[in-house]
């Protein structure tokens, strides 16, 4: 699998929609490398590991956690290194972590509400003996932010305000401005409906317009350059306004 360059450290093992494979992320430092989320299987992660054989790139030996959902997550249990997890999200994948993985309880959890149909389906499709799932949680918590010196680059990871999961980080690199966001533009499919709130698109853009970032790397999309970004976030606040003048 081929891992792409976005700068002289910055590189991305693109994402899959076939079984909703998201972006991961990889820093690479003098001290230390880091990936941001670690996939949604060990075969995901795998993958990602062989392209950085390919690239002759050093395994990191930290990841850090945009957000809780399964495709970030559920590679974490092969990650031989250390994770890295906002309280918020942390105290999430500790539920998940006691989920049983059987037919009848994946259902259950679509009637109950606790699963969407979107990854239940992809669940199944990325995992075609569901006892091989075991999700963990991390093991360092941050409350509101953390910041790394890995050689040569740092990394600031903190909570911002998102549409799609209350629980979102970003990661910012200000050497290469390059801001990994997770899917914190994405729509809220567990708690909204599969829709965005209008307010917290807002806020999400306000924090996105003080960081100087130029490259902007979504979950499950190619790197946008920053004008883009305010471009769409625009298009959202405008669709989410009109779409709540519809349905009063």
């Amino acid at each position: 699998m081929v891992i792409n360059q976005i700068s002289e450290r910055i590189y991305y093992l693109p994402f899959d929609e076939n079984t909703d494979r998201p972006n991961i992320g990889y820093i690479f430092g003098n001290k230390y490398s880091i990936m941001i989320d670690c996939g949604n299987s060990p075969k995901h992660l795998s993958l990602f590991y062989a392209g950085l054989e390919e690239r002759h790139l050093p395994i990191p030996q930290i990841a850090i956690i945009t957000h809780w959902h399964w495709d970030h997550t559920f590679g974490m249990r092969s990650f031989n290194g250390m994770t890295i997890a906002g309280q918020i999200t942390n105290n999430k994948l500790k539920e998940v972590m006691k989920w049983k993985w059987t037919d009848k309880a994946m259902k259950d959890r679509l009637v109950n509400g606790e699963e969407i149909e979107f990854c239940d389906k992809n669940i199944r499709k990325e995992y075609k003996n569901l006892s091989e799932i075991c999700v963990k949680s991390a093991d360092v918590i941050f409350d509101s932010s953390i910041s790394i010196d890995l050689g040569g680059i740092t990394c600031t990871a903190f909570y911002c305000p998102s549409p799609h999961s209350k629980d979102s980080v970003i990661i910012y690199v200000p050497e290469e401005k390059i801001l990994f966001c997770g899917d914190a533009d994405s729509r809220d499919f567990y708690d909204n409906k599969g829709e965005r709130e209008v307010g917290r698109v807002k806020q999400y853009r306000d924090v996105l317009m003080k960081i100087p970032f130029e490259v902007y790397l979504h979950g499950h999309c190619e790197p946008l350059r920053r004008e883009q970004v305010f471009i769409d976030l625009e298009k959202m606040i405008e669709a989410e306004r009109l779409r709540s003048i519809h349905t009063r």
